[in-house]
């Protein structure tokens, strides 16, 4: 972590991470005093303000760790995806539906098309952030491995992660569909045995009966159940359990795997994030990204491309 005072509620700007004081600072951009700074309905502020302000939020929780250069260069996409439903037409003539047998199939593309019209186009503006999840060390918070993506990058650089089997210290490596990382259960602290305080540590030193029947039922329930895996979350951790539809990740053996790229479809988006994934906030940083980008690559430029590792390939 490069600035030790992310967390500090001057700014109120929510980030990856478990941390009480993040918890307050994301309830304060979402229903409390700060949010009716991101609401531009109504505010003093020009055009160019908003702006600037929707990038630094959008930036301080997704990559903040990432340098902005590297970030306009490397990890925003061209243009953003067509996600829409393709409109099909739909045909008219009963009497031949009827004859064809087609009258039940057209009912229920009548009625997946009020739907998909119900609930809106999809949300497109969250894409943007697609490579930013694919990294590494973000896809190991998104699978609930590490209290923050903070420490999801010194687990990575330390040595604690495996890539397909094989040790992998690069935390900027962006993972192909297919890709399997594993964390060593040492190096996971939920699934630590919690920290015994003074006062049970001198309780425990205390010399014991030697007779065993005089042995308490505790005590055998917790040496019979010693052979569990110990899950201990910490506090304030529920309103950040979840796991992304792109990720499938088996806690038994604390591995995961990076199942494809995120996407979205009408009302849904499949990337996290603390603000509305269509709405002013995540609009503006884009239509600021997309004036203020590097257009060009040179070689020397493309041979420091951080790894973006392909299907098929390393």
């Amino acid at each position: 972590m490069r600035d030790a005072n992310v967390f500090a509620f001057r700014k109120a700007m929510p980030r990856m991470s478990w941390s009480p004081r993040n918890l307050y600072n994301l309830f304060r951009r979402s229903c409390g005093a700060e949010a009716q700074a991101i609401n531009f309905t109504r505010t003093p502020k020009t055009l160019f303000q908003q702006r600037w302000l929707s990038k630094a939020l959008v930036r301080a929780y997704h990559g903040d760790f990432i340098n902005e250069k590297i970030f306009k260069r490397w990890y925003l996409p061209d243009t953003l995806p067509d996600v829409r439903p393709r409109q099909h037409p739909l045909s008219t003539n009963g009497d031949l539906d009827a004859f064809a047998g087609r009258t039940e199939q057209l009912e229920r593309a009548k009625k997946r098309a009020y739907e998909e019209k119900m609930k809106g186009l999809a949300p497109v503006g969250s894409l943007m952030l697609a490579e930013v999840e694919r990294r590494i060390d973000v896809f190991m918070f998104r699978c609930c491995f590490a209290h923050s993506v903070y420490e999801a990058r010194r687990l990575v650089i330390h040595g604690s992660v495996l890539l397909n089997g094989k040790k992998h210290t690069d935390a900027n490596t962006r993972l192909a569909p297919g890709d399997m990382i594993t964390v060593d259960p040492a190096a996971i602290r939920f699934l630590q045995e919690p920290k015994t305080s003074k006062t049970e540590s001198d309780t425990d030193s205390k010399p014991e009966s030697s007779d065993p029947s005089q042995s308490s039922p505790s005590t055998k329930t917790a040496s019979q159940g010693s052979s569990l895996t110990p899950f201990n979350l910490p506090q304030y951790a529920s309103p950040f359990i979840f796991i992304p539809a792109y990720a499938e990740v088996s806690f038994p053996t604390c591995s995961a795997i990076y199942v494809r790229h995120p996407t979205a479809r009408p009302g849904y988006s499949e990337i996290p994030t603390p603000y509305d994934a269509d709405g002013e906030v995540i609009r503006l940083a884009w239509e600021w990204y997309s004036k203020v980008r590097p257009r060009t690559r040179s070689k020397s430029q493309m041979a420091r491309e951080p790894e973006n590792r392909r299907i098929g390939g390393q």
